[in-house]
């Protein structure tokens, strides 16, 4: 195994096609995340199965955690949800997808920072139209556009509110439904 900061993509693809860990990589440097908790795993079956209704009669596809999301050269993620709007999209590749038109991440609570900000930057810099933060700690989700090479909020949606997808039309998500059914 390389030295941290001697990475390079060939390593990186090479140990995660072997191992379940959730690992990401950054110009050099791989970067192992906490396992999610049933909470945290909760909130994706939730949001998936909604995607999957939602976009799977569009030809569209959604994964769950552990899809590899490439960035840029020398970065990858894996978001906790990503989507396609087409199956057919040629960035949807075998061993990894060259962007999404669709991502969801829960916040950590080992480091919400990484969600918050620099996942969000991540994001924006793979041109990816709609970033969504569901955060547990204040049991909000927030709505990201890309605009401009940047994320505007198209909302922050609480308890009492209803999400909606400015990218996917008539896609919505009830924020007291998600966090109650992640409570059990």
């Amino acid at each position: 195994m390389p030295p941290q900061g001697c990475w390079d993509e060939a390593h990186y693809l090479w140990l995660t096609d072997r191992t379940n860990r959730l690992v990401e990589f950054t110009d050099g440097y791989i970067e192992l995340l906490p396992m999610p908790t049933v909470a945290h795993q909760a909130i994706l079956q939730f949001l998936n199965r909604l995607l999957d209704a939602h976009l799977g009669p569009r030809n569209g596809f959604v994964l769950f955690a552990g899809l590899r999301v490439r960035v840029r050269e020398g970065k990858f993620r894996k978001p906790d949800l990503a989507a396609l709007r087409r199956r057919s999209d040629p960035r949807n590749e075998p061993r990894y997808w060259q962007g999404a038109d669709f991502v969801a991440e829960v916040v950590s609570p080992d480091d919400p920072a990484r969600d918050l900000v620099a996942k969000r930057n991540d994001y924006a810099e793979a041109g990816i139209p709609e970033y969504w933060i569901v955060d547990p700690r204040t049991e909000t989700v927030t709505v990201l556009t890309l605009s401009g090479g940047v994320y505007a909020e198209h909302g922050v949606f609480a308890r009492g509110d209803t999400a909606t997808s400015p990218l996917l039309e008539d896609f919505t998500v009830d924020v007291a439904a998600l966090f109650d059914y992640a409570k059990g």
